[in-house]
């Protein structure tokens, strides 16, 4: 079934990142960061490209020394050469100011920097490098995320409001002034960039923590401060399972509740895993949540004591990684397509409504069932497929109906 109601979204201000608008009622942005050393330029052309082709729409890389901003200008030429056009981000800490000014081609490479308040300096150096990297954005017309981190928060900030909070007649438990002093890190910064002249519209506000419910107390807080727009994220998610169910429980609930704006999922690759999981994950909650479409779903049983077979198993998966493979290819060739729903169920209890309700939908036989498989499109049984040959037959009639429904010239 179709999912049309959505949360109503918090409005925000608009923030332009190259040829991506973030914030301002514009679609929930996917973005993600390279694990490349970047100085490593064909190294990080190849991760950058590979994510932007898995959905990407904005991808992160460290500058955190001289080789690593010498190499951003050249990333970004490689890039374009190979029509390859998302915006870069530079994550800088400790020596941003120096960077930015040293090499200018670097910071006008970047579609948009990132400052993490509590790395920018200390004491009365503080406020001086961060005036220098908001003056550098300002002259070069570049939005900056302000992105406060709980492993790295403003020590100067919370040793404040802790002897605040001693003073107190009541004073508050030390987690909700951390949450208090995360926030107040982020908003704080915000104020001072916009008196150093940069336009609120160029600004972008993210506290990550790496607990679930603290990352949900922290971002109501936030939103609650003022109309930035938000990233969201879980910081030091995790692997595996892990990462990403704890990324879904905390992003779920503040995308219901309207926050966020752009979002990442900070997993912790596997060993020799591709880095666009993170990128496939971030989309998934996106579109399980109905706010955006990305690649055709598919919908297939958990299976039982009905399904001894593994065929609809393999099946199902053959069909969902063969759709999400050629989706780079298919968002220009099949307009429309990141929308249809695929069924692939196991037995007669679901198998024939599910898929009705899909764009086209297979029901395999289960334990017992007659050797049959009914095809349905568009809610209508069209075939019965039998014998050795069903998955074939099965991702036949799946390219046929793309290409009649999808295709260009079809009046679709």
């Amino acid at each position: 079934m179709s999912q049309t109601n959505t949360p109503q979204r918090r409005q925000t201000l608009p923030v332009t990142v190259g040829s991506v608008t973030i914030g301002g009622g514009a679609p929930i942005v996917v973005q993600s960061m390279t694990n490349t050393d970047t100085a490593d330029i064909d190294a990080t052309v190849r991760q950058v490209a590979e994510l932007a082709r898995a959905g990407s729409e904005m991808v992160r890389l460290t500058v955190n020394h001289e080789s690593a901003a010498r190499a951003v200008p050249a990333i970004r030429e490689a890039l374009e050469a190979q029509g390859c056009h998302v915006p870069l981000v530079g994550d800088f800490h400790f020596n941003g100011h120096r960077l930015l000014t040293d090499y200018p081609e670097c910071a006008l490479a970047l579609a948009k920097y990132r400052i993490n308040p509590g790395n920018v300096g200390k004491g009365e150096k503080k406020d001086s490098q961060f005036a220098t990297m908001i003056e550098l954005a300002c002259r070069y017309d570049r939005p900056v995320r302000i992105g406060v981190n709980w492993g790295s928060l403003d020590q100067e900030v919370v040793a404040r409001m802790m002897d605040e909070n001693a003073r107190a007649s009541q004073p508050k438990d030390s987690d909700q002034i951390m949450y208090e002093a995360m926030v107040e890190s982020a908003i704080g910064s915000a104020e001072r960039a916009v008196q150093l002249g940069l336009p609120k519209d160029h600004i972008i506000l993210s506290c990550k923590m790496s607990g679930v419910q603290d990352l949900i107390r922290v971002y109501r807080m936030l939103a609650a401060r003022g109309d930035y727009a938000l990233h969201l994220g879980l910081t030091e998610a995790g692997m595996g399972s892990k990462g990403i169910v704890a990324s879904t429980a905390a992003l779920a609930v503040l995308l219901q509740e309207g926050i966020g704006d752009t979002i990442r999922v900070s997993l912790t690759p596997e060993p020799g895993e591709s880095r666009t999981r993170e990128v496939v994950v971030a989309q998934e909650i996106l579109q399980s949540m109905g706010f955006r479409s990305f690649a055709p779903m598919v919908t297939a049983c958990p299976g039982c004591g009905r399904t001894t077979s593994d065929t609809f198993q393999h099946l199902a998966k053959d069909i969902q990684g063969y759709l999400r493979e050629q989706m780079p290819e298919w968002r220009t060739r099949y307009p429309g397509i990141e929308t249809m729903q695929v069924a692939v169920m196991g037995c007669v209890v679901n198998g024939p409504g599910e898929s009705k309700h899909a764009n086209i939908g297979i029901s395999l036989p289960g334990s017992g069932e007659r050797p049959a498989a009914p095809v349905y499109v568009d809610g209508e049984k069209v075939a019965t497929l039998k014998g050795e040959g069903i998955a074939e037959q099965f991702k036949r009639m799946v390219d046929e109906y793309i290409e009649s429904r999808y295709g260009r010239g079809t009046g679709a």
